[in-house]
């Protein structure tokens, strides 16, 4: 991770959105999904116990985003997990990476809320004025 990596989230009505800001767009993918963790507990509080592969493909870089955040999305959901760490790798518009985490510890992690998934809301995939990247969308919760 780059000094300039980090994620964030943005105000939306009754949703929230995730930002993912990095030196490439893997970064900005990987701090996107470390903001998605976020929205439901505290990466930090994440084992990376397990590892997970993934992969998916979009026409576009902003499809490509919502497709990755919506995957990770129903890996939680499906695994009862928590990821807290991602290695993203970027081939054109196919994405394959690793996700580390654990199973969900109520009693530890203390989850909010649910995501229910990325949106097309405020999706937006860019380089930025000074080179860095910015990989964010809406989430539904």
């Amino acid at each position: 991770m780059t000094a300039t990596a980090r994620w964030e989230h943005f105000p939306h009505q009754a949703d929230i959105g995730v930002r993912g800001l990095g030196a490439t767009l893997g970064e900005a993918f990987e701090q996107a999904a470390l903001a998605l963790t976020a929205v439901i507990a505290d990466p930090a509080a994440v084992a990376q116990k397990e590892m997970v592969r993934l992969s998916c493909a979009a026409p576009d870089a902003e499809l490509l985003l919502a497709d990755w955040l919506n995957q990770l999305v129903y890996e939680m959901a499906t695994r009862h997990m928590l990821f807290g760490r991602f290695e993203v790798r970027l081939e054109g518009n196919r994405l394959t990476a690793e996700a580390w985490g654990e199973p969900i510890d109520a009693v530890r992690h203390h989850p909010a809320v649910e995501v229910k998934g990325a949106t097309y809301t405020a999706l937006k995939v860019a380089k930025q004025a000074d080179g860095s990247w910015l990989a964010q969308c809406v989430v539904d919760v």
